[in-house]
């Protein structure tokens, strides 16, 4: 089967889907190529030994790589931001679609909603049925996390989107509320596919605490003889860190207590500066790690943090750091209502506590800090139960080579 990817990230860019799905497809006999921009997430800049050109062929680990030229930048810029959706949307639909090569089936990761008008047009072009993989909910990540400009700017959205998903052979979703979402859209429901997002079970996995890595990088951040409510992931607006720091500050009595936030984003600098200035020693910054080293770091927290802003669309969505706290074995506070909560809590791995409420998250830290050890250490296992059934790479690669499959027999029957 020839197999075509279509995503505005790959790696080097720290993205766990498109490069793990493209090996697995490559791994199974499958001939892939890949559509893509220069690297550039999530600084805005690109990375070391690129320069934009015309165009760029690469092979990694047998995926073959075609980078096409994209206006670089991850601000909070409305118009940059445009410019660098835009930007590759259009090399994608006229290079891309002029050097990519004929294919059985076509794989597209959105966000960006922009990357479905290259998938259009090389499907329509090159005669190849696309899988659209939904990843963020357009426009309403936008209207959530302040980069909508006006209801003008959502409507036209909200149509590209609709006319998009019309035009998929099949959508791909994280979760049931996404599907739910989709078919209140007047999507047919056997076109989505749930297929949540998964953790590599190679990399993702317990680690003992007194482990040699470990105990060096307890000494590098400071994480010993502390109780560690860890975060990590992107530090943007869609994460409202402001709400950890007015928690901290209530825990500012329990010196054990400290969180620590692990990553880099839009908000980051400026929620550092806020916690120097408020004199919240109990916040610890860690920039961005390799994802290597993160079991490693996980070991060190006592509990790990699922943290987004209250918003309806958040409700609906379950962050990916989800699967991977589930795969360490760690317990979970889950700051956020819906899918993502319902995840934590059917598998028994932790505690749920409101969004945007700093005195629930302050409280919820507390009572997990007075907890028995054996019962967080429960939660734990238990999560890492559920992992292993339910969210490994292997097992949910596997549906998606299945849905290519099915998706690609359609095309040739």
């Amino acid at each position: 089967m020839r197999v075509l990817l279509l995503s505005q990230w790959y790696v080097p860019e720290p993205e766990t889907i498109v490069h793990p799905l493209a090996m697995h497809l490559v791994g199974c006999g499958h001939a892939v190529t890949v559509i893509t921009g220069f690297p550039n997430y999530p600084s805005g800049k690109l990375y070391p030994g690129y320069r934009i050109r015309w165009r760029q062929w690469e092979t990694r680990d047998g995926v073959r790589l075609l980078r096409v030229p994209l206006y670089a930048d991850h601000s909070r810029s409305r118009l940059k931001r445009v410019l660098n959706y835009l930007s590759f949307a259009a090399s994608a639909s006229t290079l891309g679609l002029a050097l990519c090569g004929s294919a059985d089936v076509m794989w597209v990761y959105h966000p960006p909603l922009t990357v479905g008008i290259p998938a259009w047009w090389i499907g329509l072009l090159r005669s190849v049925p696309f899988i659209y993989e939904v990843q963020d909910m357009w426009p309403e990540t936008l209207a959530a996390t302040g980069m909508l400009p006006s209801d003008r700017v959502a409507k036209i959205l909200s149509g590209l989107a609709r006319f998009i998903y019309r035009r998929a052979a099949a959508i791909t979703v994280i979760s049931p509320g996404f599907k739910r979402n989709l078919i209140g859209k007047g999507i047919p429901a056997d076109k989505v596919h749930v297929i949540p997002n998964w953790a590599d079970e190679n990399i993702y996995r317990p680690v003992a605490c007194d482990s040699e890595q470990a105990i060096s990088l307890a000494a590098q951040f400071g994480l010993s003889g502390h109780f560690n409510v860890m975060f990590g992931g992107n530090i943007g607006a869609a994460q409202a860190m402001d709400n950890v720091l007015n928690a901290a500050e209530r825990l500012l009595d329990t010196p054990a207590l400290q969180f620590v936030l692990i990553g880099d984003g839009v908000d980051a600098d400026r929620l550092r500066q806020t916690a120097r200035e408020r004199g919240l020693h109990n916040v610890r910054f860690i920039g961005r790690q390799s994802a290597d080293l993160m079991p490693h770091l996980y070991a060190l927290a006592d509990v790990l943090l699922v943290h987004l802003k209250r918003d309806p669309l958040f409700e609906i969505t379950i962050p990916s750091k989800t699967i991977a706290y589930l795969a360490c074995g760690r317990p979970i506070l889950c700051a956020v209502s819906g899918d993502a909560a319902d995840v934590v809590r059917n598998a028994g791995a932790g505690v749920y506590c409101p969004p945007d409420d700093p005195a629930a998250l302050a409280q919820s830290v507390r009572d997990l800090y007075e907890m028995p050890q054996s019962q967080r250490d429960a939660m734990g296992k238990a999560g890492r139960r559920t992992f292993l059934t339910s969210y490994t790479r292997s097992i949910l690669l596997d549906h998606h080579e299945a849905l290519f499959t099915q998706i690609a027999n359609l095309k040739n029957s």
